[in-house]
């Protein structure tokens, strides 16, 4: 069952935080204008843990605080504080997207966090600003740029739009859904900003990485490509890499391979 406690920041914004299970806590984030919603449907359910999401600022059910402060540093920093005041340390720590690109940061910036790493359809490498994001960022442009039918149908009829309706359907899907989330001008603000940013660590970081790491990465996805997923699990020490099936072939089989590569990993620590 589901339960949800707040979480204040150093700054007084009120976070929430999202759990499911019994057991060791594992934190597992989000992506990108996502929420809980997203890690609880593929974390495994017979596992033994506790899936913990603390809803990033301006997602969910969380409050967005001040605009200059919607970072992956700063949504890490307001991590890392959650854990040091209610779990026991180390734990593992994963996410989805976003979610990975700040459990990577935290893996590297954080170690005494950090007891084993789940980096699931990594969008981040390195680097800040990855070009794969560009769809995220037009999005937000867009729609700080234009009346929101006129944004949508502009991204929709354009070649980024087109390109990704040939290539990368579900990619479209998700994106095409941020044209009615609200609050908008948060869903704008968090586009632009977070697409252009980045885990803000460096290649020889990631390669001395020691802990346990599980990486998971499907094709037919054009923001989070399978080559990134390759990359990082040849560039972190004994990583392992599983390819699941993606949510444009078959979501209930995405979900299933999700639960079943991570109940693995997740049993054998």
């Amino acid at each position: 069952m589901r339960r949800a406690q707040p979480f204040e920041t150093s700054d007084g914004t009120i976070l929430n935080v999202d759990m499911a299970g019994e057991g060791p806590s594992v934190i597992f984030q989000h992506g990108l204008c996502g929420d809980a919603a997203q890690t609880d449907e593929v974390f495994p359910r017979d596992a033994g843990f506790r899936r913990e999401t603390i809803e990033a600022r301006g997602h969910g059910h969380s409050q967005a605080g001040n605009p200059e402060r919607l970072s992956i540093a700063t949504f890490c920093d307001d991590i890392a504080a959650y854990i040091e005041k209610n779990l026991a340390l180390p734990i593992v720590i994963g996410g989805i997207s976003m979610g990975a690109a700040i459990a990577l940061r935290l893996a590297v910036r954080r170690p005494d966090l950090v007891k084993a790493l789940i980096i699931a359809r990594p969008a981040w490498l390195t680097a800040s600003a990855p070009e794969n994001m560009a769809p995220n960022a037009e999005v937000g442009r867009l729609l700080k740029a234009l009346p929101l039918g006129e944004a949508k149908t502009a991204f929709l009829a354009g070649p980024v739009g087109v390109r990704l309706a040939a290539e990368a359907p579900d990619n479209l899907a998700s994106l095409a859904g941020f044209f009615c989330r609200t609050p908008l001008d948060v869903t704008a603000e968090l586009l632009t900003k977070i697409s252009n940013d980045g885990p803000d660590v460096t290649e020889k970081e990631v390669g001395n990485l020691t802990v346990p790491t599980l990486i998971i990465g499907h094709d037919r996805d054009s923001i989070h490509p399978l080559s990134h997923a390759r990359a990082l699990a040849e560039r972190i020490a004994g990583a392992c890499l599983v390819q699941i099936t993606s949510k444009t072939e078959s979501r209930p089989q995405y979900v299933a391979d999700f639960r079943l590569a991570m109940g693995n990993f997740l049993k054998e620590l």
